[in-house]
C-alpha cells in the first residue's frame, strides 16, 4: 500500500474515531444557544474539539510512544496516574452517554421501555462483544461513518437554506469561552492521547515506514481528518444558530431530531437513530475494550484483569448510562475542569520542539495547570460566589480558564530560566 493510501485510510479512521456519535448532539445545540454569537461558539468550539485533538495527534507523531510516554516528562508516576484518570473518565462518562444516547434518538420515540432497562440490555450487549473480540465492529463501523456523514451533510445543506425567522440573541456572557468549555464535551482531546497512541502502534506493527514517514503521514492524516470535523462541527453549529429564532426545544437530542425530521422527514430521521446508536454501540465497546486492555498490561497480561475490567466498565455503564445526556454531560463538568486543562497542556508541550520543552518545563508547567483548575473544579461543590475571593485575582478565572494564564507565564519564565543554565 502507497504513503498516500495509507494517509487518507489513516485519515478516515482517525476522522470515525473522533466523531463519536455523543458528539453531533453538541454543536447545534451550541449553536442555538450562541445565536448571533455563533461565529464566536463556533471558533471556541473549534480551539478545544479540533485543534488541540488534532495537535494530540502530531504530537504523538513526534513522540511515537505510548500513552505514559505523553506525560513521562512530568515524572513516571505521574504519567501511570494521568494514563489511569484518562481511561477511567473514559469509562464512566462517555462510555455511559452512548447508551444515553441511544436512547433518546433511537428507542424512546419508538419503544415503551425505560432507560434503565435500555441501559442493561445495551451494555450486557456490549459486554458480550469486549468478551469475544470480533471484526464485525470494524467492518460495521467501514459504513456506518459515511452513512453518517452523508445524512448530516445533507440536513446541513437542506437547513442551511431553508426560510427561518431571524436569530435571536446569544444567552452566552461570553461566547468563545462558551465554546471552548463546549468543545471539552465532546471528549476528543483525550480521544487524541489515546488515539493517537493506537496510530503509532499500527504503523510500527506494519514495519514499512521509518520515523520520518510515520511522522509525515500521522501528521496529514490528523490534518485531514480536522478538515472533516470542521466542516462538520461548523455546519452543525451554524444550523443550530440559524432555527434559534424558530424552534423552541430544552436538550441536545431533541433539537437534532427536530433538525432532521425538518430537513429529512420522519424516515430519514429513524434511519439517522439507527445509525447513531450503532455507531454509539461501536464507541462503547472501543472505550471499555481500550480500558481492559490497558488494565491487562499493568496485570501483566492478565485475562482475568481484562475480564473484571470489561464487566466493571459495563456495570458503571448501566449505573449511568440510564440518566438523560443533559444529566451526565452536568455531572462531567467537574471531571473535565480537572482533567481537560492538564491534557490540553500535555499536548501543546509535546507540539512543541524539544528545546523548549524540557523536562523541567513539563514539571512546572502542569503543576502550575494543576494549581489553577482547582478553583474550576471546587466550583460544583462549594456555595456559590464562595471562591470569588480567590477567583478576583486570577485572571479569566470567572469563564472557568483561570489556568490559562499563569500557566503560559511559567512557561515563558521556565524557558528563560532554561536557556540560560
Amino acid at each position: 500500500m502507497n504513503r498516500t493510501k495509507q494517509t487518507y485510510i489513516t485519515a478516515f479512521a482517525l476522522f470515525s474515531l473522533f466523531f463519536g456519535a455523543g458528539n453531533l448532539i453538541l454543536p447545534p445545540f451550541l449553536g442555538y444557544n450562541a445565536g448571533d454569537g455563533w461565529i464566536w461558539v463556533l471558533i471556541g468550539f473549534l480551539i478545544s474539539a479540533v485543534i488541540i485533538p488534532i495537535m494530540a495527534i502530531y504530537g504523538h507523531a513526534r513522540l511515537q510512544g505510548t500513552l505514559l510516554d505523553f506525560a513521562k516528562k512530568v515524572h513516571p508516576v505521574f504519567a501511570l496516574v494521568f494514563a489511569v484518570l484518562i481511561y477511567a473518565i473514559s469509562v464512566a462518562l462517555p462510555s455511559p452517554r452512548t447508551a444515553s444516547v441511544t436512547y433518546e434518538m433511537a428507542i424512546q420515540p419508538y419503544f415503551e421501555i425505560s432507560s434503565l432497562w435500555s441501559s442493561i440490555l445495551y451494555f450486557a450487549l456490549v459486554l458480550v462483544f469486549v468478551l469475544n473480540r470480533t471484526k464485525i465492529l470494524s467492518l460495521i463501523g467501514k459504513f456506518l461513518t459515511p452513512l453518517i456523514v452523508l445524512i448530516l451533510l445533507c440536513i446541513i445543506g437542506i437547513g442551511l437554506f431553508m426560510e427561518v425567522e431571524p436569530i435571536r440573541a446569544s444567552i452566552f456572557e461570553n461566547s468563545f469561552t462558551s465554546g471552548i468549555l463546549e468543545g471539552y464535551q465532546t471528549f476528543d482531546a483525550i480521544g487524541g492521547v489515546v488515539v493517537g497512541a493506537v496510530i503509532v502502534v499500527s504503523f510500527t506493527l506494519q514495519g514499512k515506514y521509518n520515523y520520518v514517514e510515520k511522522r509525515r503521514m500521522i501528521a496529514r492524516s490528523g490534518l485531514l481528518a480536522g478538515l472533516g470535523l470542521l466542516i462538520i462541527y461548523g455546519g452543525l453549529i451554524a444550523l443550530g444558530a440559524f432555527n434559534s429564532g424558530t424552534l423552541e426545544i430544552e436538550n441536545r437530542t431533541e433539537l437534532l431530531t427536530l433538525l432532521s425530521t425538518q430537513t429529512l422527514g420522519t424516515i430519514g430521521t429513524a434511519f439517522l437513530g439507527v445509525l447513531v446508536a450503532l455507531a454509539c454501540f461501536t464507541t462503547a465497546v472501543g472505550i471499555i475494550t481500550g480500558t481492559a486492555d490497558f488494565v491487562k498490561k499493568l496485570a501483566g497480561n492478565s485475562q482475568l484483569a481484562y475480564i473484571i475490567t470489561g464487566i466493571i466498565g459495563c456495570v458503571i455503564g448501566v449505573a449511568v448510562g440510564q440518566f438523560d445526556v443533559r444529566y451526565i454531560i452536568d455531572i462531567a463538568l467537574p471531571a473535565l475542569m480537572f482533567i481537560y486543562p492538564v491534557t490540553i497542556v500535555l499536548i501543546l508541550l509535546n507540539v512543541l520542539p524539544k528545546k523548549f520543552a524540557s523536562g523541567l518545563v513539563f514539571k512546572v508547567v502542569v503543576l502550575v495547570t494543576l494549581l489553577f483548575s482547582i478553583p474550576d473544579f471546587l466550583q460544583f461543590f462549594v456555595a456559590e460566589g464562595s471562591l470569588d475571593p480567590i477567583k478576583k485575582y486570577i485572571p479569566l478565572a470567572n469563564e472557568s480558564m483561570g489556568w490559562v494564564l499563569p500557566a503560559l507565564a511559567v512557561f515563558v519564565i521556565a524557558t528563560i530560566f532554561q536557556r540560560k543554565k
